[in-house]
């Protein structure tokens, strides 16, 4: 079984594939914008002859020699879809454009747009807060008097346009998700920081500006936007629930967690850091011109391997495994201070790029959707039993074997109570703490003896309770 499955013989083929098929999408394709072969002979006969005796026009590059305006008239429907032509809007963007040359119209109406959506869902809701963070101080003065003149009519005639805006949130983390999202319209992580500031409850904000600090680290912008995007619908969820923000301010710090979930890929991350090799020089009191090694012991399985595969690849090896009754580990050590051992995990990190296309990503966000949505629905019941439920996520870490167990004790708890209370089978005033002990119970002893004793005593009490009902 060695000699068939070699771990990093199966990493080093998937890095091949990778690298083929990127290349080849690049250079095996056309684009038009490719020049014709340089024929040194007949380019002589057609450079045209030089204006100016001062410049040499090169073989192939007569068409750059003509001379160009200075500074050519723009075109009048430069603007069409977005100003008139001949409009004090068009001739403000043009004074913009002579200016900055990278101004995009688009861009710039589209984040206005936003801005447009938060200052009038602010003012529909008479957050104070929000408005004074988005508006100047004169502005702000106005839409406060207005508010405190009971001006709340306005929320009436603006719920359809909130629940808009709320579907139009939905839809985006959807297209994040999906991978389907255009890369210009990313948003970067400073206006993501900003916009939690204004919008998230204060007691929460520091917490979610180092969950959107953690995720785009862990891969890049757009997952931190996919983070915020699904806090946002917490958010919702937290004020129908009058949880006070507590409800935004745990899912947010579990949330964070279970986005930047181990992986091989951080695992190799991990291991490669600068501030690993200081930390271990420190603690072993080597001096900086001192060498040292490092020789980590390494026993990936099958699991582990196939994280980085494809959804549908993946899932074919490990049936095949299952139905054959292979749980293959392999069994390493690599001494990641060496030249071939660091170049292992730095090969093995670099395809952080393709984890959202990996097996154990699609799995992950499945997870995640479903247990935001266990919260969402435990909130329209009860805002303690929907904190337990987020608090839940506390069972889902590591990788490996580690990681497994987590997941089969978080779907028994699950299974046995959660559903059950939401259920009404469970009595909801006795719900928050029936998950609250099944959770310690299950990270006490994570082999499940204690949580099967727990669940054993949340079942006995729960028909004492139904039959003294009856």
């Amino acid at each position: 079984m060695q000699d068939v499955f070699d771990f990093w013989w199966i990493i080093y083929a998937t890095i091949a594939v990778v690298i083929f098929v990127k290349l080849r999408s690049v250079l095996g394709q056309r684009t038009g914008r490719e020049r014709p072969p340089y024929d040194p002979y007949s380019a002589r006969d057609t450079v045209r002859p030089s204006t100016n005796d001062n410049v040499v026009a090169l073989p192939g590059r007569a068409a750059d020699m003509v001379p160009k305006p200075a500074d050519a008239a723009a075109p009048a429907d430069r603007w069409s879809g977005i100003a008139e032509p001949g409009s004090p809007v068009a001739a403000g963007f043009d004074a913009i454009v002579r200016e900055d040359k990278s101004f995009d119209a688009k861009h710039f109406i589209a984040g206005a747009r936003a801005a447009y959506e938060m200052i009038v869902t602010a003012f529909a809701e008479g957050d104070r807060r929000t408005l004074k963070n988005l508006l100047s101080r004169d502005v702000y003065d106005g839409f406060e008097a207005a508010i405190r003149e009971d001006g709340k009519s306005v929320e009436a005639n603006l719920r359809g346009f909130r629940a808009g805006l709320r579907a139009a949130s939905g839809a985006a983390a959807q297209a994040r998700l999906d991978g389907k999202r255009r890369q210009g319209a990313v948003r970067s992580v400073a206006s993501l920081e900003a916009e939690a500031t204004a919008i998230m409850p204060a007691s929460a904000c520091e917490i979610v500006t180092e969950g959107l600090r953690r995720t785009a680290a862990f891969q890049d912008a757009a997952y931190a936007g996919l983070y915020f995007d699904r806090l946002k619908i917490v958010r919702d969820t937290d004020a129908r629930a009058n949880a006070g923000g507590r409800l935004v301010r745990e899912t947010a710090r579990h949330l964070a967690v279970r986005m930047t979930f181990e992986d091989v890929i951080r695992v190799a991350e991990a291991k490669i850091a600068p501030a690993r090799f200081a930390r271990i020089r420190q603690e072993i009191g080597v001096a900086n011109s001192e060498p040292f090694r490092i020789v980590d012991f390494l026993k990936p399985g099958l699991e582990e391997m196939c994280q980085i595969l494809p959804p549908r690849l993946a899932r074919r090896i490990l049936a095949l495994a299952e139905r054959r009754g292979w749980h293959p580990h392999w069994g390493m050590e690599i001494e990641s201070t060496s030249l071939t051992g660091y170049l292992r995990f730095w090969l093995l990190a670099k395809l952080k790029r393709w984890r959202p296309r990996g097996h154990r990503y699609a799995q992950e966000q499945a997870a995640i959707e479903q247990w935001l949505g266990l919260i969402a629905q435990a909130a329209r019941a009860s805002a303690d039993v929907a904190i337990e439920v987020a608090e839940c996520a506390r069972l889902v870490k590591g990788y490996g074997d580690t990681w497994q167990r987590g997941v089969a004790n978080y779907q028994t708890i699950e299974a046995q109570v959660i559903r059950p209370i939401l259920a009404g089978h469970i009595p909801l005033a006795q719900g928050a703490d029936a998950i609250a002990s099944a959770r310690a119970a299950a990270l006490v002893d994570p082999e499940g003896e204690s949580l099967a004793s727990c669940l054993a005593e949340i079942a006995r009490r729960t028909a004492t309770v139904r039959v003294a009902a009856e």
